[in-house]
């Protein structure tokens, strides 16, 4: 199993975003995926509800940041939605199990600071300090104009973290949002300006995933499999629909 978190203690940093489009493009390689919302707003499960039955199947989680568990049995990818303000024993848990923590960064001061807070509480926990638990940064949001990239960049820099390149401000996002999508669901060819933003992101998480456990193709054993159905059939908190 693989988990993926998404945190930064701002709010509207961007973290609902990364999380759905991490999900889906799992779920678009045939992964069985969860999204877990850790988030009181529960921005992630929205927009699972708002999904179409069409589109790759995603499972969601709804968790108390105050009462996080190790992810169910029989779950081969598990991406998580965090709260703003997440910090203390909520996020020390969240770490015990994450293979990879994805920290979203907008151009502002206010945004960058916000960041390093989270940046700091992380590296005292001991998965992380230890490098079980891997640490990078993405832009998000990030308007092209503006010199808002190399801000962004800079600052992931001198917080040694790795940079994963920057997701460009654009109206599609919303637009996908709306209606329980990616860019990850749609046409190539519609949003083929945008999707070269994710390439950095999506080649490090498929080194994350590698080491977590077998990639698509290889599935592992017989018994493996028959051991991992049953689990995740038995648990009705699976379908988030």
């Amino acid at each position: 199993m693989s988990v993926i978190a998404v945190v930064n203690s701002k709010g509207g940093s961007g973290k609902s975003t990364l999380a759905t489009h991490i999900a889906a493009w799992l779920a678009s390689r045939g992964e069985e995926v969860m999204l877990g919302d850790i988030d009181r707003l529960q921005s992630s499960r929205l927009w699972l509800a708002l999904r179409k039955p069409e589109h790759a199947r995603i499972h969601g989680w709804s968790i108390d940041e105050k009462n996080f568990a190790r992810p169910p049995a029989g779950v081969k990818h598990v991406v998580l939605d965090t709260p703003g303000g997440f910090h203390g024993f909520g996020l020390m848990k969240v770490t015990m199990h994450a293979d990879a923590i994805l920290i979203p960064a907008a151009g502002g001061v206010f945004d960058r600071n916000s960041a390093s807070g989270s940046v700091k509480e992380l590296r005292n926990c001991p998965r992380v300090a230890a490098g079980r638990c891997k640490l990078a940064c993405v832009g998000m949001r990030i308007d092209a104009r503006t010199r808002n990239a190399e801000t962004v960049r800079a600052w992931a820099d001198a917080n040694e973290l790795e940079w994963l390149g920057t997701v460009r401000m654009a109206q599609a996002y919303s637009k996908c949002l709306e209606h329980g999508l990616s860019l990850f669901d749609l046409p190539a060819e519609k949003v083929d300006t945008l999707l070269p933003d994710w390439a950095p992101l999506t080649h490090w998480l498929e080194g994350i995933l590698a080491a977590a456990g077998p990639q698509p193709g290889s599935h592992g054993s017989r018994e493996e499999l028959r051991a991992s159905r049953p689990a995740l059939a038995s648990r009705p908190v699976l379908p988030a629909r």
